[in-house]
């Protein structure tokens, strides 16, 4: 039988409660969850009054949990997506974890460290901070493992990263200045993630938010900064930062909650060449 749109029924879904992690802006989050931390403790808040602190009786004795939660900071999706990683081909949204869905559900395995009374302690995650949690389920190694599953196109980007990074990359002098203020003055640290991906691959790429950029290089986007950048040959030179938001934008009502506000305030300040144009 094939669906019609009259058969579709609208769906009522409540949070029960909300992540607490470190991570304030997409950028931040990985794409998975990086298990080489798995020392990393984020926390779960369900809501009171509802009765989930019977609900997680007996929760503790498993090892991993899986979080189904809602994608809260996006509203939009497209059929065929380019996926962060790997060459720039695109794929069908069902056959990639793109964030941008239909129906904005994400998943999450982590290890559950404790449960105490409507909080779990977990290990590592790929949510930011405040996403709504919608359902949690105990991990089953024999219902949800299946090593011997082929993963799909995944394997071919599996070899594309095994492969050493295209490029290498150096600071300029100024670059070097702006990111160890930021990180010593606001505890601002983007610069690994940033290399990560540059060093794979600098052109421009909508999901990993590189562009080129009107007065010369590139940019790639980092949370609420940017990076400008030029390339030779196979050397990345950062040359500055620059803030995502230009200063009309801090300054207006409305845009008090912009991550990172004030750390881009004082950071146009000291540095004024690092106004965005």
């Amino acid at each position: 039988m094939i669906a019609r749109e009259t058969d579709q029924h609208i769906l009522t879904v409540k949070p029960i409660g909300y992540a607490r992690t470190s991570m304030k802006t997409k950028f931040e989050a990985p794409h998975q969850p990086d298990l080489e931390k798995a020392s990393q403790r984020n926390i779960i808040e369900l809501l009171p009054g509802a009765g989930y602190e019977h609900a997680l009786r007996y929760l503790e004795s498993f090892d991993r949990i899986w979080l189904i939660w809602w994608f809260h900071k996006n509203e939009t999706w497209r059929p065929m997506v380019l996926p962060p990683r790997g060459p720039g081909i695109r794929r069908g949204l069902f056959a990639t974890r793109s964030p941008h869905r239909p129906n904005q559900i994400g998943m999450t395995c982590t290890t559950l460290h404790s449960v105490k009374s409507l909080t779990l302690e977990v290990g590592e995650l790929d949510l930011l901070d405040e996403t709504p949690i919608i359902d949690i389920k105990p991990y089953i190694p024999e219902i949800d493992s299946f090593p011997d599953s082929s993963s799909g196109w995944l394997e071919e980007m599996h070899d594309y990263l095994q492969k050493p990074p295209s490029y290498t990359i150096e600071l300029s002098p100024l670059a070097e200045e702006q990111l160890a203020w930021l990180k010593s003055e606001w505890h601002e640290d983007f610069l690994h993630r940033a290399k990560e991906l540059l060093a794979r691959d600098p052109s421009p790429h909508r999901t990993r938010r590189i562009r080129k950029r009107k007065a010369g290089g590139f940019l790639i986007g980092c949370g609420p900064w940017r990076l400008h950048f030029t390339t030779h040959d196979r050397t990345i030179r950062i040359e500055q930062v620059l803030s995502g938001y230009p200063m009309r934008l801090l300054t207006e009502p409305g845009y008090d909650k912009v991550p990172s506000r004030d750390a881009l305030l004082s950071f146009i300040e000291k540095y004024p060449s690092g106004k965005i144009s």
